[in-house]
């Protein structure tokens, strides 16, 4: 597709946005897939050209964890990797099979789930938080009910993937964990794998629009590591604010839009 100077702009900007907001509260596919989306993009193009776009900013978090994520035991790591792995093909290849108008139908469902997740996650952290007791010791079907319940995680995660991380916490409490820097780096690790597998699935099928994508990766590269200098200056609950507000707009906005 042809990019013109406020394609270029509008992507750019809403680029680093994400990847500042993706650093400070997380958020920024509200503001990278619409910005596709505006700039005319068929959804499922915008949805892959999105994942990769995102997905450079997801290993540059996953080495500042990676002190806590040497902290768990290998067999538990390699068995979510695996599922996560697994999962994320399965979901890319569903939504490579799902025809655009279908996705449209499911799109303000997505954005609303995506939203609510988002809105919800500093309750469910405090929990977390909180919740400082709990079993090192795993049971064999418990652990099988983990790796079920991340690879179902990771279906959505390669179709959509808004709201995964929250997701993905409640899998890691369930399974006894209890330190949140350490579930926030399995978190971050296996959402590169989630993301990662979705994206070189979506390269390999044609569905990334490469213009669009190294523009965008400049942006969130720039927005990781520049704007969210400037961004954590502000009070993260303002940020977070700010994301909803723009989630529920969208999900309004696309319901009004595919619907009436």
């Amino acid at each position: 597709m042809h990019l013109t100077l406020l394609d270029i702009v509008v992507l750019f900007i809403s680029a680093v946005i994400g990847g500042t907001l993706n650093s400070v509260a997380g958020g920024g596919s509200f503001f990278c897939f619409p910005a596709l989306l505006f700039t005319g993009l068929p959804p499922i193009q915008a949805n892959a050209t999105n994942t990769l776009a995102l997905w450079p900013g997801s290993i540059a978090s996953t080495s500042a964890y990676w002190q806590e994520i040497r902290r768990q035991r290998p067999a538990i790591l390699i068995i979510l990797l695996i599922s996560s792995l697994v999962g994320g093909i399965i979901g890319a290849l569903v939504l490579l099979g799902t025809p655009q108008n279908t996705f449209v139908q499911l799109l303000p469902f997505l954005l609303l789930l995506a939203t609510v997740l988002f809105a919800a996650s500093p309750y469910f952290t405090a929990r977390l938080r909180a919740r400082m007791v709990g079993s090192s010791a795993i049971s064999i079907p418990t652990l099988i009910g983990i790796a079920i319940a991340q690879f179902v995680i990771a279906i959505y995660g390669g179709f959509f993937g808004g709201g995964i991380g929250i997701l993905m916490l409640a899998t890691l409490a369930l399974m006894g964990m209890d330190n949140i820097h350490e579930m926030n780096g399995v978190k971050t690790l296996l959402t590169v794998v989630i993301n990662g597998a979705a994206a070189f699935l979506f390269i390999f099928k044609g569905a990334v629009l490469w213009p669009q994508a190294l523009l965008m990766i400049v942006g969130t590269i720039l927005g990781g590591y520049g704007g969210a200098y400037y961004a954590r200056k502000i009070d993260p609950r303002y940020v977070r604010i700010f994301v909803i507000v723009v989630g529920i707009l969208l999900t309004i906005y696309f319901f009004i839009r595919t619907y009436l």
